[in-house]
């Protein structure tokens, strides 16, 4: 379950793809400074600070540009445009205008109090480059309606940039208003190495030049369009397998493949997650411990809320984790082991996979799911478990631990179940990855991010990333009879295919059409016409409120991350048990129901407290809202589109929502027996929908953007060729070495579970494939 907010509260707007920064010395000034050159537009932005030890509260920064294509640019150290720092510059009458600027919310930022500029002399304005070197003053940490915000100066962070093709209002005036940027992005960059000694700072400071130490590697803000590219950093190594995306399916191909003795290489292009793989972003409550965000499971709804949301992915206008273990770094962890019907032909699966018991038990041998994570063997919150009860078993609704019977999904509830271990989040990133990270013949990179494979036909030769210092262009190459395996997610796979050759014309169109991305395409006559994209599904979920006075609906979860309950803080800091052992989920159940088209379809329910919205004409009391949100899953025959735009973004092109009316009438059919016991439990009120309208009315009004479960599958599909993306050993068709993880259908429960064992399967038959290294 990763919906947590609606996603009309945030833009999702072309962005260029994410990068790792990192030194250069601009040659005009000789300043070494810390940063990025975008490769879509050429604009290069850079810091560098003073000493750690200096406590000081400023940095040198710049940013250099292209004179013709870009009116303004702009700069955030703090990675987001709400509640951090901005800088923003445009060229006018042969000078650099500047301005510091803040915002609370997707509005254009206004004057910020506090920062002090100073351009300095090295900045300048040319025929075909402006250049902005400046001097930033008080911008170190500033201060929020929430708190205090500071750089990690000594740690990792993610800066942000942004930059339009369109002019400022009033050039003349620092404070202009502008249009919202033509494009945005963000870079990964260590600030830790980003400091030089207070002499050669305060130096640079005054408007002094020199003594700038050239890296390893380099980026060269020049005043040309041509800029070198960084050359590989030691020598070029090849591998039998390249494994792209650290999440569910990508951990455990790694593991298994280097447990197989093959030597891989398991590229991610986000950074750490939890404390035990180097992960470091806390809240302060937990200062002195090893535990960051990711690692507790009751800061999943702060996942939504975070001003600094650094891990969901930028590029793509669906949440999607970019950090290791992907989406299951962030979600709610539920975990359901899957059941015959989820592996069966009717699912899509060719009948060689439907025996997925052997996988399964694997699966759960080295992740068991637990009903009580909490290390202390207790519940917390279990007033809507308890209300539940009392819901659904005058419906005829068992109470069962879902996992012991995986087949048994119809009229029956439990407690929810999740992928926890030892009440700290576990996923796969804490076993698979951590068997895996521990031998020699695996190599780990992060923050790479894979643009295309690298084709000379049929034949995958290696991979091109974004990351210059591993090869030549950023190419990585395969052994002789290598093999590469994509598990990117149901947005990066596709567009991975896409820029490499292989999709629907109008997507390697759009490719073709794309200056950064054109030149790393085959030759046409070597693109390979697939359904990349279709078939795509996710559960259509409507959200249903209740009050009920038994309920504490825990603050609705908003101070979770920033103002926690000591008591409940105190007791996670001390042995990961309580209310933060366990993500909002307390309760799930599953009904069967056949549609009038003759097919069965499950319906999944997830009660939790609290709630995303409320929408109601009735007086409630706010710490006692409870949701229950009510999927549709296995048996729907709605499918959607995902795709990418000119910019590479990727994104939903056709919705996969009731697109079959039967789907629909289904749903309204399951939500209208949910509520129909309302009035046998005391207390109990729905309060959205309330009585003003049906429930008819409720789903048919519902925002297409909020039946988003995030649960997304499907995009490169099993099936027979002609029909499908991949082959029954998850090859691509008409390739000899490149392999997709992915699942068909929708399982019964969230997919997490039905994915991993999947992946499982998946790496067995390719392993057992002839042909390979």
């Amino acid at each position: 379950m990763l919906t947590r907010l609606t996603l009309g509260l945030l833009p999702f707007i072309t962005c260029a793809l994410a990068q790792a920064g990192g030194p250069y010395v601009d040659p005009d000034n000789g300043i070494t400074f810390f940063g990025l050159e975008d490769p879509v537009h050429s604009i290069t932005y850079g810091f560098t600070f003073p000493p750690v030890a200096s406590n000081s509260t400023e940095f040198i920064g710049e940013i250099v540009a292209p004179f013709t294509t870009t009116a303004w640019a702009g700069v955030s150290p703090g990675g987001a445009m709400v509640n951090n720092l901005l800088l923003v510059a445009w060229p006018n009458a042969g000078s650099i205008v500047s301005s510091a600027r803040f915002a609370t919310s997707y509005v254009l930022p206004t004057a910020m109090t506090g920062p002090v500029l100073t351009t300095l002399p090295s900045s300048k304005v040319n025929a075909t480059h402006w250049k902005w070197v400046y001097r930033c003053q008080n911008c170190v940490s500033w201060a929020t309606a929430s708190g205090t915000t500071t750089l990690p100066i000594d740690s990792t962070g993610v800066a942000a940039w942004a930059m339009s093709t369109v002019p400022v209002d009033t050039p003349s005036n620092p404070q202009s208003t502008f249009a919202e940027h033509t494009d945005f992005g963000f870079f990964g960059l260590d600030f830790s190495s980003a400091h030089v000694s207070s002499a050669q700072y305060n130096l640079w400071a005054s408007g002094g030049t020199g003594g700038g130490t050239t890296p390893t590697s380099t980026i060269s803000p020049t005043s040309t369009t041509t800029t070198p590219t960084p050359t590989p950093t030691g020598p070029v190594i090849a591998y039998d397998y390249i494994v792209v995306g650290a999440g569910a399916g990508g951990l455990i191909a790694a593991d298994r493949l280097s447990e197989a003795g093959k030597k891989v290489l398991l590229l991610e292009r986000g950074g750490p997650s939890l404390g035990f793989t180097g992960g470091t972003y806390q809240p302060t409550w937990l200062d002195g411990t090893n535990l960051t965000k990711f690692d507790v499971p009751g800061l999943f709804e702060s996942m939504f809320t975070d001003s600094n949301d650094f891990w969901w992915c930028k590029d793509i206008t669906v949440f999607a984790g970019c950090l290791l273990g992907g989406g299951m770094a962030v979600n709610g962890a539920l975990y359901w082991l899957p059941n015959t019907q989820d592996f069966s032909t009717a699912a899509g699966w060719p009948s060689a996979w439907t025996n997925h018991a052997p996988y399964t038990a694997k699966l759960s041998a080295r992740l068991p799911p637990t009903d009580a994570p909490s290390t202390d063997g207790k519940r917390y919150l279990e007033q809507v478990n308890d209300v539940t009860s009392l819901l659904l078993t005058p419906q005829g609704y068992s109470n069962i631990t879902i996992n012991s019977n995986p087949n048994f999904k119809d009229h029956v509830f439990g407690y929810s179940a999740f992928s926890f271990l030892n009440g700290k989040r576990a996923g796969p990133i804490a076993t698979y990855y951590k068997t895996a990270i521990a031998r020699p013949n695996l190599t780990y990179k992060q923050n790479t991010m894979v643009l295309n494979v690298v084709r000379n036909g049929a034949n995958i030769t290696g991979v091109q990333t974004s990351d210059t210092t591993l090869g030549p262009n950023g190419i990585i190459p395969l052994n002789a009879n290598g093999r590469v395996i994509l598990s990117a997610g149901s947005f990066g796979t596709p567009r991975i295919l896409f820029r490499s050759g292989i999709g629907p014309s109008d997507m390697i169109s759009l490719v073709q059409g794309n200056a950064a991305a054109a030149p790393n395409l085959p030759p046409p006559s070597q693109f390979i016409n697939l359904p990349v994209g279709f078939n795509a599904s996710d559960n259509p979920s409507i959200d249903l409120v209740f009050t009920h006075p038994s309920i504490d609906a825990y603050d609705n979860w908003a101070d979770v991350f920033t103002d926690p309950r000591p008591a409940d803080a105190a007791q996670y800091i001390l042995n990961q048990s309580g209310v933060f052992a366990q993500a909002s989920p307390r309760t799930n159940f599953w009904r069967a129901y056949s549609g009038s088209d003759g097919r069965t379809r499950y319906l999944q329910g997830t009660a939790r407290p609290g709630a995303a919205f409320v929408t109601t004409s009735y007086p409630y009391n706010a710490s006692t809202i409870w949701t229950i949100t009510a999927y549709l899953s296995t048996g729907i025959t709605s499918r959607g589109r995902v795709g990418i735009d000119a910019s590479m973004t990727g994104q939903v092109l056709v919705n996969p929502w009731f697109v079959d009316p039967v789907d629909k009438a289904v749903l309204i059919q399951g939500i209208n027996d949910i509520v129909s016991t309302v009035p046998l439990v005391p207390g109990l009120t729905l309060i959205t929908p309330d009585n003003t309208t049906t429930i008819t009315n409720y789903v048919n009004t519902y925002s297409p953007s909020n039946l988003n479960s995030n649960h997304w599958v499907g995009t490169c599909s099993i099936g027979p060729a002609g029909s499908g993306v991949v082959d029954v050993n998850t090859k691509v068709y008409g390739t000899n070495n490149l392999f997709v993880i992915d699942i068909p259908s929708l399982p019964t429960g969230n997919p997490s579970g039905t994915l991993m064992s999947a992946a499982e399967q998946a790496v067995a038959k390719v392993l057992a494939l002839a042909g390979g290294p």
